[in-house]
């Protein structure tokens, strides 16, 4: 009999930072360090982070220096990303990178991939497009193959390497836990293929479906693996006070992923899913019994392991967000926890 692996829950950041904020990129940044070392104590589980490129607002580009930052004011959240953009990380240098934030942390850090889609970063780096695909593949295989801390040659269509061994190694062995996006099924299947944790977004029946029915056609346990996603929620007895500053850096968030999409001719995802298909990543809202009966049925319905909500909505400040996620980090969160370790 398979067992679930006990529910993490936590917080994710992309440290977008509009000039509504009336923050300077620096003091949001100190106001986040504060807030996390914060968050720790509370007894949060996780803290992610997302990654874009060339973004106005400051959109967190480089994951990795804040997380060693993080890991040195704290003593017990991982930290992870949804998602690394693997084209734009070249695999030696991210498999170092992680070594050393490895360490730093005490091994407290895990990794979640993706390939891109915003046709300007692809542009910003010089890459066409088109070799997304290959690049994300081979930079698993590479990461995979650095994560056992052997010596190891790798001959692909976009990378060779000959005789590397990643030093310092790692503090977990095996390296950090990889997980794998999935908005389709090609995702899905490359999860499952790796055999790595999932992020699905989007339809269920194209993101998480094909690695279910995958992982049991080959007589795999998914329990054996991590399912993850952003869930937002807004802990608040008062609902008109608060929720209206929230929905407008919510909107505000949405913009840039739509401008993305637009600019990829509608790939990227969600473009063109109907509601109805998706799993919903529409904020929860409400008191502390509500926000608990809410995240309850969406944990169990789809099987989450690993749930986290934006923390500084753009254009936000941290001490606006600070209320909602200390009841969620003292109130919701071991509750949920109770009901699914």
């Amino acid at each position: 009999m398979s067992t679930r692996k006990p529910l993490r829950l936590g917080v994710a950041y992309d440290f977008r930072n509009p000039p509504e904020s009336g923050l300077s990129h620096q003091q949001l940044y100190a106001a986040i360090m504060d807030q996390v070392a914060w968050l720790d104590g509370l007894g949060l589980d996780l803290v992610w982070f997302t990654e874009h490129h060339f973004v106005d607002d400051g959109y967190l580009p480089s994951w990795i220096p804040v997380a060693a930052a993080m890991a040195a004011r704290t003593k017990k959240v991982r930290f992870s990303c949804d998602v690394c953009l693997l084209p734009f990380n070249h695999p030696i240098r991210l498999a170092e990178d992680l070594a050393v934030l490895d360490n730093i942390s005490g091994g407290r850090v895990e990794m979640g991939v993706g390939m891109g889609y915003a046709p300007h970063e692809f542009r910003g780096f010089g890459m066409p497009v088109a070799r997304r695909v290959s690049l994300t593949d081979e930079g698993i295989e590479v990461l995979k193959r650095a994560f056992t801390g052997e010596t190891f040659s790798f001959a692909g269509k976009r990378y060779q390497f000959d005789q590397v061994k990643i030093a310092p190694g790692y503090v977990q062995p095996g390296g950090p836990p990889l997980w794998i996006a999935s908005m389709a099924e090609a995702g899905a299947l490359r999860a499952a293929k790796f055999g790595t944790n999932l992020l699905p977004q989007g339809e269920r029946e194209r993101s998480l479906d094909p690695w279910l029915a995958k992982l049991k056609e080959e007589g795999r346990d998914p329990a054996d693996h991590r399912i993850g996603i952003i869930k937002s929620c807004l802990v608040t007895d008062d609902r008109e006070r608060d929720w209206g500053a929230v929905r407008a850096a919510e909107r505000r968030r949405m913009e840039i992923y739509n401008k993305f999409r637009e600019e990829a001719g509608g790939h990227g995802g969600v473009a063109g899913i109907s509601e109805g298909k998706r799993i919903p990543q529409t904020w929860v809202v409400g008191d502390v019994d509500h926000c608990v009966a809410e995240l309850s049925a969406f944990i169990e319905e789809y099987g989450f392991t690993d749930l986290v909500t934006w923390a500084v909505p753009p254009g936000m400040r941290p001490d606006q967000t600070n209320s909602s996620l200390e009841h969620f980090a003292r109130d919701v969160a071991p509750r949920l926890r109770a009901r699914f370790s």
